[in-house]
């Protein structure tokens, strides 16, 4: 299917990584993130010869999103039909040195804030009347795979993440019917720049647990976000998918039967 002449925005973008793979398959791209500056340099970066354009979005906060799906609406004569929440933080620290402040801020980032983006995504995508009819929408979640198992020395994220799950679950049953998709990616232990904060011996262990015994590189996550955002309306109402080390595989109600591989 051809990406070409498709909207997206793409939270916590500063990354570049998905904004890069969807830009190249033709995709505008929002960069949006809290590092402004970052996110312009991504902007800047990406292939081909779209007007991609970075703005300013503190996912948790109400106020932030709502202007960046303004902005997006008025500089862009797309119609939206493509939202990756990438936005999210990780705290790594037992029950007990966890404090309320790190708590309700990892919930307001990675719960509040998936939710805050879906509100906006869907009421753009039906304010304007324009889930393509063919394609629909796509909103695409990225949650996190201790969702599904717990991961000692980080609670809050993984619980966080839990509810980024149930959410998009709920929402992809909600919204289906309006032609918008909505999937959760859950990786598994992949290398990037959030994960520096664990020790030596918590990066083997991690690594140890993997099929293959090593880490996703964020290429793969990238690579299972667009094929999401590249199916048909009719291939799927939404799921959640898990992406651990290069399997991906349906876990939700069997919207979708099969397994791809990266």
């Amino acid at each position: 299917m051809s990406f070409r002449g498709r909207l997206a925005i793409v939270t916590g973008g500063a990354s570049g990584i998905v904004c890069c793979s969807l830009a190249a398959e033709g995709v505008t791209v929002v960069v949006a993130d809290r590092q402004l500056e970052a996110a312009r340099q991504v902007a800047q970066s990406l292939p081909g010869d779209a007007k991609h354009r970075a703005m300013y979005v503190d996912a948790g906060d109400t106020s932030s999103v709502e202007q960046l799906f303004n902005c997006t609406r008025t500089s862009c004569p797309q119609p939206l039909s493509i939202v990756v929440n990438c936005a999210g933080i990780y705290y790594s620290a037992l029950l007990e040195d966890t404090t309320d402040e790190i708590f309700d801020d990892v919930i307001r980032v990675n719960l509040k804030g998936t939710f805050l983006i879906n509100r906006a995504a869907a009421r753009e995508i039906l304010r304007s009347g324009k889930a393509l009819p063919e394609i629909g929408a796509a909103i695409v979640n990225v949650a996190s795979i201790s969702a599904k198992g717990g991961a000692s020395g980080c609670s809050a994220y993984a619980a966080s993440k839990a509810g980024v799950v149930a959410l998009t679950k709920s929402l992809a049953q909600e919204l289906a019917s309006h032609g918008i998709r909505c999937h959760a990616v859950l990786p598994g232990w992949t290398d990037t720049p959030m994960t520096n904060v664990l020790t030596k011996r918590q990066r083997n262990l991690l690594v140890s647990l993997t099929p293959l015994k090593c880490a996703a590189q964020p290429r793969e996550i990238a690579e299972a976000i667009k094929f999401l955002t590249s199916m048909v309306k009719r291939d799927t109402d939404g799921a959640s998918w898990v992406e651990h080390c290069r399997e991906v595989f349906d876990v939700h109600y069997g919207y979708i039967d099969r397994k791809v591989g990266f």
